[in-house]
């Protein structure tokens, strides 16, 4: 199943954005429209509660929007991992590439995480899993987390791009909620 909730009517299709040749997938109508952005975040809540994670991370910027509704339903800190220069404090940082460029992101090293935290990293879609597999490797490499203690959950899948795939070959967990 690539919809069990029905979410997708709620996904818009933007075809040639940011740049041509590019199919988004925008959330912006999910989140717009109650029913569907509840029906989300609970999903999502559900999922992280089943892993048992005890710390929530997201990446800049549209994973925030849902990693903050599981962080406070579960009471859970709550990482950032943002574009470079946003962070006050000493960061790692770690370079990925995009479907259309590249970019790095950061987590301060002051953030108080131990070897043996299950970690929900949080985003709105995978697409070549270069964003997610960054900021896990930020976790596993800077704060020696273990890979299974890592899951990877998204609202949206796009499989033909690989970074799902990437995402399983490497060792990680994944979630997501709806796929194209």
């Amino acid at each position: 199943m690539d919809d069990p909730l029905n979410l997708k009517q709620y996904i818009r299709t933007v075809k040639n954005f940011p740049i041509s040749g590019i199919t988004f997938r925008d959330i912006t109508s999910l989140i717009e429209t109650p029913v569907a952005f509840v029906k989300t975040c609970n999903e999502l809540t559900k999922i992280t509660k089943k892993f048992n994670a005890n710390i929530v991370a997201s990446i800049e910027s549209r994973g925030f929007i849902f990693a903050g509704t599981i962080a406070r339903d579960l009471e859970l800190p709550f990482v950032l991992a943002r574009k470079p220069g946003k962070l006050p404090n000493k960061t790692f940082s770690k370079s990925f590439d995009l479907e259309y460029g590249s970019t790095s992101i950061e987590i301060q090293k002051n953030t108080k995480i131990s070897t043996d935290n299950n970690i929900v990293i949080v985003d709105d879609l995978v697409a070549t899993g270069g964003t997610a597999l960054a900021c896990a490797e930020l976790f596993t490499n800077n704060f020696n987390i273990k890979i299974e203690n890592i899951l990877i959950l998204s609202v949206i899948d796009l499989p033909e791009l690989g970074g799902s795939k990437l995402i399983k070959d490497k060792g990680f967990n994944i979630s997501t909620i709806v796929s194209y």
